[in-house]
């Protein structure tokens, strides 16, 4: 369709075919994934936005378009004004809306695959107020007016083996059971892509920049797995490895065969799972037991080879890093620089140094007022060129067999302004108060996200994005349940206390909007930390990713004796582990940039 205009039109007349006052659009797929394959992204067929998290009403004569604060500036570049209402989560929510909007007697339609019970329980109480009705489709109306809506991937499961993964598929089949076990129940569904990539060490290419494929899976208290996934993606490879424990089924027979579970307790995470698998559920006589997916916290502690793997991974990345920060400074004063050019040189450097398999997500590749959208995306439109008097802001990562990667560095673009070298000083130093800290064993990452945080507040500002998030293992870049964010944030995720073997980013920013943004990340493990005389078990962090920090935007007599000690002693690792891989002006570069403050 030719535009964005004819798209919602287009949706408006199906509804009216289908009977129906309204549709509700998350930007999730069957598994409540965060990053989707082609075909699941729908939001941004509909409406042009093209951030990672969001969701869209449309009712007969009004729609809205619902995103957080990392989004404020870039919906309204992306999405029409004319079209769409702008509403700001979590001040307002989708449930709320309708509950305002929707007129006594509509009939609002939802997809039962693309969202929770728990958001269908919701929202229905907030329609029943207003008289209205939450529908449930048989087909998705979007799919019916996308006329080009790509297939889902076809592409082959691929073995993880056991010696990076630390744990045999059976192992970690056998814990489900034992867990099983001590809940009562029968079987555990796991809905989650990376759940099932995990607990069976397999990985897929269904999803862009996360490791995963499309399946279902039901695991039993006897330790067999019944898994659900199209057939032509699965080679004798795959089979032997996955031996006689696991039961292959094709994906589209996942709804019927849960229909088969009468009499059995099965457990489904609410959070994890859509509505349509507690509804097949509930129909076939299961009962249900709402638990969260076993296999969550088990994948959040990374266990030994995975965090070798982790360590080794970030070296290489850092040296593809550390080179392309050095490029950056050579080529930009040359002219005929800009984002996508700068994205696609750094891409190459990690093909060079390693076994990349894929990005961890879209190049965050932002000069200037674009580095003032914490979650830009770049486009043709949207790029552009590199000119002194800025800042480059520059957030990517690589997906690799033994670890995924996840940095950001800002370097300026010519000489930088007072209030550049300001704000990133603060905004280091609140990523070294994450760095250094230490905590007793129990702490949450919400207690931690002010540390990072004051530098910043002391000059009256601050960010509209959590500290850190959870990584995972060659799966996603976001992975929970831990995060570093303040307690009711759109990004919080719930509040997990911090383990040992948890990684997370540690990544404070600043945003001023029109002209600049600035974001130092590194990932941190979270680690055991010896005290003398403690009386408590204490934890801290040790930091993973390895590239220097740009000290032209550092202003030195904001430092402490121990922020600066700390850069000091971070540079000198840094130049320890990333030079080796270098040699010529590249290691001289580095030296360079890793000298003491």
């Amino acid at each position: 369709m030719s535009s964005y205009a004819d798209r919602l039109a287009a949706l408006r007349a199906q509804l009216k075919e289908d009977r129906l006052d309204g549709f509700v659009v998350p930007l999730t797929d069957e598994h409540m994934s965060e990053y989707v394959g082609s075909y699941a992204q729908r939001l941004e067929w509909l409406t042009g936005f093209k951030g990672s998290a969001g969701s869209a009403v449309v009712l007969p004569e009004e729609a809205a378009i619902f995103t957080d604060g990392r989004y404020t500036i870039q919906v309204r570049q992306q999405v029409s004004p004319t079209e769409w209402s702008y509403q700001s989560v979590p001040e307002t929510s989708v449930a709320q809306w309708l509950k305002d909007n929707a007129a006594s007697g509509a009939r609002i339609g939802y997809d039962p695959w693309l969202h929770t019970a728990e958001w269908v329980k919701m929202a229905t109480e907030q329609l029943a107020a207003k008289g209205a009705e939450l529908v449930a489709v048989g087909k998705n109306p979007i799919d019916k007016v996308w006329a080009d809506q790509p297939e889902p991937s076809k592409a082959r499961l691929i073995v993880q083996p056991d010696e990076l993964a630390g744990k045999t598929s059976a192992e970690k089949r056998h814990d489900i059971a034992d867990w099983l076990e001590k809940e009562g129940a029968d079987a555990a569904v796991l809905a989650a892509l990376d759940s099932i990539a995990w607990t069976l060490n397999v990985r897929g290419a269904d999803v862009t920049h996360t490791p995963v494929a499309l399946a279902y899976a039901v695991s039993h208290k006897d330790g067999t797995t019944d898994l659900f996934v199209a057939g032509e993606k699965v080679g004798d490879d795959v089979r032997a490895h996955l031996g006689n424990g696991v039961r292959l089924h094709e994906r589209d027979a996942f709804e019927d065969y849960l229909k088969t579970l009468e009499g059995k307790i099965v457990a489904v995470d609410p959070e994890r799972s859509v509505a349509a698998i507690a509804q097949a559920l509930e129909a076939g006589g299961a009962r249900i037991l709402k638990r969260r997916d076993p296999t969550v916290l088990p994948r959040a502690i990374k266990n030994e080879a995975e965090i070798g793997g982790q360590k080794a991974a970030q070296a290489r990345d850092g040296a593809a890093v550390s080179r392309f920060l050095k490029w950056v400074e050579d080529e930009a004063p040359k002219g005929g620089l800009d984002e996508i050019i700068a994205a696609d040189r750094l891409e190459a450097f990690r093909k060079e140094h390693g076994d990349l398999r894929d990005l961890s997500f879209d190049t965050i590749s932002a000069y200037g007022p674009n580095g003032a959208l914490p979650h830009y995306k770049g486009t043709v439109e949207s790029n552009l060129p590199f000119k002194p008097g800025t800042l480059y802001l520059v957030d990517s990562g690589g997906q690799y067999q033994d670890g995924t990667t996840d940095i950001t560095r800002t370097v300026p673009i010519g000489e930088p302004t007072a209030e550049m070298i300001d704000r990133n000083t603060r905004v280091l130093q609140g990523h070294i108060a994450i760095a250094t800290a230490v905590f007793p064993k129990g702490t949450r990452g919400s207690q931690l996200d002010s540390f990072a945080r004051r530098p910043l507040w002391e000059a009256g500002v601050d960010y509209a994005h959590g500290t850190g998030h959870g990584v995972g293992s060659f799966l996603s870049v976001h992975e929970g349940p831990q995060r570093i964010s303040p307690v009711g944030s759109s990004q919080s995720g719930g509040d997990e206390p911090l383990q040992a073997g948890m990684i997370l980013s540690n990544e404070p920013g600043y945003y001023k909007q029109g002209d600049f943004g600035i974001r130092i990340e590194n990932l941190v493990l979270v680690v055991p930390v010896e005290i003398a005389g403690a009386e408590k078990e204490m934890l801290g962090f040790e930091t993973l990713t390895f590239a220097p920090i740009d000290k032209k935007l550092i202003d030195a007599s904001m430092l402490s004796a121990k922020e600066r000690d700390w850069l000091n002693a971070y540079h000198a690792e840094v130049l320890a582990k990333i030079g080796p891989q270098l040699s010529g002006a590249d290691l001289e570069w580095l030296k360079d940039q890793c000298a003491p403050l």
